[in-house]
C-alpha cells in the first residue's frame, strides 16, 4: 500500500478556507494513493493467494510513475508510491502472505507516532514546527504560552489519529483478515489523513503573535 505522505497538503493549514484538494495532494494524487491498495484487494478477493494481487499492486504503481514519465509531470508523489508498495511486495512475497504485505506500514505508523509523541514532550510539538516554518515564524511561537498550547494540541489530536489507525488495521491483521484490512488501510491512508488536518485547521487557523521590534517595516525616509 502506498506510504502516507505527512507532508502532502501541509500549506492547507494556511488558507482562511480549507481547500480539501490541496490536503490530498489533488485529486489526482488521491487516485494515486489509492489505485495500488484497490487493486490489491481486488485481485485478492478475485485470485486469493499472494501472488497475483503482489504482482497487480506493483504493477500499478509503476505504470502511474510511467504516466507521469510519459507526460513529464513531477513523479515525487508516484514514488513514494513505489517504496510503499514495494517493500510491502517484499514483505508478502518473502512470507507467501497476502496479509504481510500491509505490515510494514505498522511500523511506519508507529515510529511516526512515536515521533509525535517525543516531539510533545520535548515542547517542540510538530504541528508548530510545521506551522512555523509556513508562516515563517520559525520557533518564536514557542515564545507564547497561547499559540504554544495550541500546537501542542494539535499534535495530540494527530497522534491520536496515528493511534486509531493502529487500533483499527492492528486486530484485523493478527485475524488475518486481508480483505478487511486492505479496505481499512485505503479508508485510514489519504482520506483519514485530509480529516485530520482539516481538524488541525480548525484547532490553528486563528493563532497569531504579536509583532516583535525584528517583524516591525522600517520606518518610511
Amino acid at each position: 500500500m502506498t506510504s502516507e505522505r505527512p507532508v502532502v497538503g501541509a500549506s492547507s493549514l494556511l488558507g482562511e478556507d480549507f481547500d480539501w484538494a490541496e490536503a490530498i495532494g489533488g485529486w489526482r494524487g488521491m487516485a494515486e494513493s489509492v489505485a495500488p491498495g484497490g487493486v490489491f484487494v481486488t485481485a485478492f478477493l478475485v485470485w486469493g493467494g499472494f501472488r497475483a494481487p503482489v504482482i497487480a499492486a506493483v504493477a500499478t504503481v509503476l505504470v502511474m510513475v510511467l504516466v507521469r514519465l510519459i507526460q513529464r509531470t513531477p513523479v515525487t508523489q508516484a514514488l513514494g508510491g513505489i517504496f510503499g508498495v514495494g517493500l510491502g511486495a517484499i514483505w508478502a512475497w518473502r512470507a507467501g502472505d497476502a496479509t504481510e504485505f500491509f505490515v510494514p506500514s505498522f511500523f511506519y505508523t508507529g515510529g511516526y507516532a512515536v515521533a509525535l509523541l517525543v516531539s510533545m514532550l520535548a515542547r517542540w510539538p510538530a504541528v508548530g514546527i510545521v506551522v512555523g516554518l509556513l508562516r515563517g515564524w520559525g520557533g518564536r511561537w514557542r515564545r507564547h504560552p497561547s499559540a504554544a498550547r495550541r500546537f501542542q494540541a494539535a499534535t495530540g489530536f494527530y497522534l491520536a489519529t496515528q493511534l486509531v489507525k493502529l487500533a483499527v488495521q492492528l486486530p484485523l491483521y493478527f485475524a488475518s483478515a486481508t480483505a478487511a484490512l486492505g479496505v481499512a488501510k485505503l479508508a485510514l491512508g489519504l482520506p483519514w489523513f485530509a480529516v485530520a488536518l482539516f481538524v488541525i485547521w480548525r484547532m490553528v487557523r486563528n493563532v497569531e503573535l504579536p509583532e516583535e521590534p525584528e517583524d516591525l517595516p522600517p520606518p518610511k525616509e
